[in-house]
């Protein structure tokens, strides 16, 4: 098994993740450049945090014109798990791979603090290994987490189960408490709090390693095994 984790020019958060699936989980993973071409071999893929071409424009704005989008949207329609994280989950709004999109914070300023999410979809490649209904706690460090969508838009991810986390006293003015949404398919996944930086009890808490260990079951036995 083989994670894919994308690196983009001022990307800050790429060799956290890779520590996370190499060291704590004990998978395989390589960097892969903004500049590649092809996903081929992969079996998973990560777009992590940080300020992608400096956040200019706006967050993630730029990078959905890098030369591995391509690839990653045909990884992501083949099926295979797509995890976006922070500037990884903007990332995949602007390239149209998640609806929404993710505006500056109510408060105005940058967050950076541990964060109570309730997890309200646990059958999902992303978070089966989760109780329906836990309350977890990750890192956020954002300033332009406040995920937005249109009441249409907001029926339709409710309808169709893709809200996988919402936080528990809203941080940022996210619309229904969101931090973390699927696409239809189930198989790509953005969120705001960083499950990569929660892999171990001496990091504050190691909650988001259900996330990964969620995903790599997923891939090894092409089912959800929930947890009930």
């Amino acid at each position: 098994m083989k994670f894919a984790i994308l690196a983009f020019p001022a990307s800050n958060c790429e060799l956290d993740a890779y520590y996370a699936i190499t060291d704590i989980l004990c998978e395989e993973a390589a960097l892969v450049s903004y500049d590649s071409d092809s996903l081929i071999d992969f079996d998973a893929v990560i777009v992590p945090g940080g300020f992608s071409y400096g956040d200019y424009l706006r967050s993630g704005a730029i990078a959905r014109f890098a030369p591995i989008i391509p690839a990653l949207r045909e990884f992501a329609n083949s099926g295979k798990p797509v995890i976006g994280i922070c500037n990884g989950f903007q990332i995949l709004t602007e390239a149209g791979l998640l609806p929404g999109a993710l505006q500056k914070n109510t408060v105005a300023q940058f967050i950076c603090r541990d964060q109570q999410l309730i997890v309200t979809n646990n059958q999902s490649p992303f978070s089966n290994l989760y109780d329906e209904g836990a309350i977890i706690t990750l890192p956020i460090a954002h300033g332009d987490g406040n995920y937005y969508c249109d009441t249409q838009t907001l029926k339709s991810l409710e309808a169709n189960n893709q809200i996988i986390f919402r936080y528990h006293n809203n941080p940022n003015g996210s619309v229904s408490d969101i931090a973390g949404i699927t696409n239809q398919k189930g198989n790509v996944l953005g969120m705001m709090p960083h499950p990569e930086r929660a892999v171990e009890k001496i990091l504050g808490s190691d909650d988001g390693r259900q996330l990964f260990t969620s995903i790599i079951n997923f891939i090894k036995t092409g089912e959800v095994a929930f947890h009930e």
